[in-house]
C-alpha cells in the first residue's frame, strides 16, 4: 500500500509547536507561552476576517507575507500597539515559521518570504521616572483602613523597594518572602532566572502586618485579588492610577505624569544610581540579562550629567567683538 505523502495540516503544526517545541523541547517559561498564545489568538482572528476561513481550515500557504504584514499594520494602527509590541508579535510568528519549515518543506517559499519580514526600528525615548516626593505621595495614597488599601500600600512599597517587573510582582508568593534577620524576597524573573533582593526594615515590618491579613500558606499569592487569586497586570495598573488620582491632591505634578508600574521600576533604578550604586549592582537588582540595558538610566539622569559638567573646568576663551565689514554695514543701512 502506498504511503500518504500529505503535508501536516496547519492546526496540527500549531498544536505541535506549542506542546512539543516550546514546552517539551525548549522548556520556555509560562510567560513566553502566554505571549505566543496571545499573538496567535490575535492573528488567527485577523486571518479569519481577511480570508473568511476558520482557523481550523487554514493552510500554511495561506499565512503568506502580505497577510502577516497586514496583521502587523493592523495591530500598530488600529489597536494602537507600540512598535516594540509589533516586533514581539512578529518574533512569535517567526518562531512558528522556523518550526514549520522543518515539518512542511513544500511551504518553504511562503515561509521564506515571511521570515524575510524585518523587525521595525523605533526610537528609544529617554527613560522617565518619578521623583522621591512623587513616589512618597503614591505610596501614602491608598487608604490604610481598608483591606484593599493595605494591600495596595505594601504592594507598591515592595514594587519600589525591589524594582520588580509587574509580572514578577503578581507572581510573588508567601514562600518567596524571608522576614528573619536579613529580610529579602526571591523574585522569579525572565528566562526562569531567580534573584534575591533585600528589603528595607520598613517594608519588612509592613509585610509582617500584611501576612496576618491573608492566608499564611506558602503557595498563597502575596498580593491576591478579591477572590484570592493572582492580580492581573491591568489590575495593578488600575490600582496605581487610582492611588495617583488621590496623591494629586498633595502632589499636583503627578496630574501630568504617565502612571504605570514600570515607571516605578525605572524610579528605583534611577534613585539607586543617584545614591551612588554601581551600574552592575543595579543590573543585578533589576534582573537585566544584559548590563548595557542599565545604561539607559545614566542617559535619563540629568542631575548626574549636571554634576559631571560642573566637575569639568570651562575652557578660557577670548571674547572678541564682531566687527562687521563695510559691505554688511552698507546692507543694513539699505534695509
Amino acid at each position: 500500500m502506498k504511503k500518504s505523502t500529505s503535508n501536516p495540516l496547519f492546526p496540527m503544526l500549531l498544536q505541535q509547536f506549542f506542546t512539543e517545541r516550546l514546552i517539551q523541547q525548549k522548556n520556555v517559561s509560562p510567560q513566553t507561552v502566554a505571549s505566543y498564545r496571545d499573538t496567535f489568538r490575535l492573528f488567527l482572528n485577523f486571518a479569519q476576517q481577511q480570508l473568511h476561513k476558520s482557523p481550523s481550515q487554514l493552510e500554511l500557504n495561506d499565512l503568506d507575507a502580505p497577510l502577516i504584514l497586514s496583521f502587523l499594520n493592523h495591530i500598530e494602527r488600529e489597536r494602537h500597539n507600540t512598535i516594540r509590541s509589533r516586533n514581539t508579535r512578529l518574533t512569535a510568528i517567526r518562531s512558528f515559521m522556523n518550526y514549520a519549515a522543518l515539518r512542511d518543506p513544500l511551504a518553504l517559499p511562503t515561509i521564506g518570504r515571511v521570515l524575510a519580514i524585518p523587525l521595525k526600528r523605533f526610537e528609544r525615548p529617554v527613560v522617565d521616572f518619578f521623583s522621591p516626593d512623587e513616589i512618597g505621595a503614591l505610596l501614602d495614597a491608598p487608604d490604610p483602613t481598608t483591606w484593599f488599601g493595605q494591600r495596595d500600600r505594601i504592594m507598591f512599597a515592595v514594587l519600589y523597594n525591589t524594582g520588580a517587573r509587574v509580572s514578577e510582582l503578581i507572581g510573588m508568593r508567601v514562600k518567596d518572602v524571608v522576614l528573619e534577620r536579613s529580610p529579602s524576597v526571591c523574585i522569579h524573573g525572565k528566562g526562569r532566572k531567580e534573584r534575591i533582593v533585600p528589603l528595607w526594615r520598613r517594608t519588612a515590618t509592613a509585610l509582617r502586618r500584611w501576612l496576618r491579613q491573608i492566608d499564611y500558606e506558602p503557595n498563597q499569592h502575596l498580593f491576591p485579588n478579591r477572590s484570592g487569586g493572582a492580580m492581573s497586570r491591568t489590575g495593578v495598573t488600575d490600582r496605581l492610577k487610582l492611588a495617583a488620582r488621590i496623591a494629586e491632591q498633595h502632589c499636583p505634578q503627578l496630574r501630568h505624569r504617565k502612571i504605570s508600574p514600570h515607571r516605578i521600576r525605572h524610579s528605583t533604578a534611577c534613585h539607586l544610581l543617584q545614591s551612588g550604586v554601581d551600574l552592575t549592582i543595579i543590573a543585578l537588582w533589576l534582573g537585566h540579562e544584559n548590563p548595557s540595558t542599565t545604561h539607559a538610566y545614566v542617559e535619563a539622569d540629568l542631575t548626574m550629567k549636571q554634576e559631571a559638567l560642573n566637575a569639568l573646568k570651562e575652557p578660557h576663551q577670548k571674547s572678541n567683538r564682531y566687527k562687521p565689514t563695510d559691505a554688511v554695514i552698507s546692507f543694513l543701512e539699505r534695509l
